[in-house]
């Protein structure tokens, strides 16, 4: 490990959200009209199940507020989901997956795959996930294809690679993920290389019900650009030995970013499945692909956690939203801008 430069606190920002919202999908577009940050559905400040919502805002860069826009559709009877992944592509949003939550406290997994163009502010429905997931990891592979990477089905974790092929909307299965299956964790990639950190796995006991804990583990997935379906897994070290759930994870200035979450994995009203409250985090991980090697960078400012991505523009990163602390869900836009 290597201390990086510390982050320059002197940072653009950007309008707050209209309301709290946490455990949102979050993506980054690119269009003629210039860049635009998106947060698509998630949990309010209630922190309860009625307040799991499908509801959109699109923020686009250099405007002073955030605009609703078309609330996500859904196959499923209840609308709103926790979990759901999200990935730009150019001028387009990709939204995958997610869970409902009834009032029964029952979860099931949705199969829903859209695209979302913020310009005409409409979906159009993809094929379905072959195998409906939440708490997953989408990567953008040479905007042709988008990884699904392990994550939460119904009733365990998985450790399928669902690769979605954006030309031919259709769904592939690459090599599966070699580490323990989990969901929560956080992921980036930079070219052919995917690197993917930590999460929860379930634990079973004698004659007791099952129970969940945090998983350190690092993961560097090497795509074979000639069949992109062929994913070399190696084990690579781990920054700390400790895991962090749900870190806001993104690739900003071609470097693998993670950061914020929680050492205390927890259900989705942010009390521990130990039964404590979890708190923030505000460590920070650098992934350098040509070394393979991390680097811890200076903390940030404001910790936070329950993130479903990191943005980035102009080498600021961006939490979208998210968990504070107590539990307390955020409206706020934080930024961390660092240097090399």
């Amino acid at each position: 490990m290597s201390m990086l430069c510390a982050p320059t606190w002197a940072t653009k920002t950007l309008p707050a959200l209209p309301e709290p919202v946490t455990n949102n999908a979050v993506a980054q577009v690119t269009t003629e009209q210039g860049p635009y940050f998106i947060s698509f559905m998630g949990l309010g400040a209630g922190k309860s199940h009625e307040d799991v919502h499908n509801k959109v805002w699109a923020l686009k860069i250099g405007q002073g507020q955030w605009q609703g826009k078309k609330s996500v559709p859904a196959s499923t009877e209840l609308k709103g989901r926790l979990a759901a992944t999200a990935v730009g592509v150019g001028p387009y949003a990709y939204v995958f997956g997610g869970y409902t939550v009834a009032d029964d406290h029952s979860e099931i997994s949705a199969p829903d795959a859209y695209r979302f163009d913020v310009l005409t502010n409409s979906y159009q429905r993809l094929a379905d996930m072959p195998v409906p997931v939440d708490d997953s990891v989408a990567l953008n592979y040479q905007d042709k294809f988008i990884y699904l990477i392990s994550g939460w089905h119904n009733d365990g974790n998985v450790n399928l690679v669902q690769v979605y092929d954006i030309a031919n909307n259709t769904w592939q299965q690459a090599s599966p993920f070699l580490g323990e299956p989990v969901f929560g964790h956080a992921g980036a990639i930079k070219g052919n290389i995917m690197v993917v950190c930590d999460g929860v796995k379930t634990v079973a006991y004698i004659d007791k019900r099952r129970g969940f804990d945090g998983k350190a583990q690092c993961f560097k997935g090497i795509i074979n650009p000639d069949k992109p379906t062929k994913i070399d897994w190696r084990m690579i070290s781990h920054p700390t030995g400790k895991s962090h759930y749900r870190m806001a994870a993104g690739t900003i200035n071609g470097q693998l970013v993670f950061m914020a979450g929680s050492p205390n994995p927890y259900n989705y009203n942010g009390i521990g499945y130990n039964g404590k409250p979890s708190s923030p985090s505000n460590q920070v991980w650098r992934f350098d692909t040509d070394s393979n090697r991390w680097q811890r960078l200076e903390h940030a400012q404001q910790g936070t956690m329950d993130h479903r991505g990191l943005l980035s523009h102009q080498g600021t990163a961006y939490r979208i939203g998210g968990m504070g602390e107590k539990q307390k869900v955020l409206d706020v836009v934080t930024p961390y801008r660092y240097s090399f």
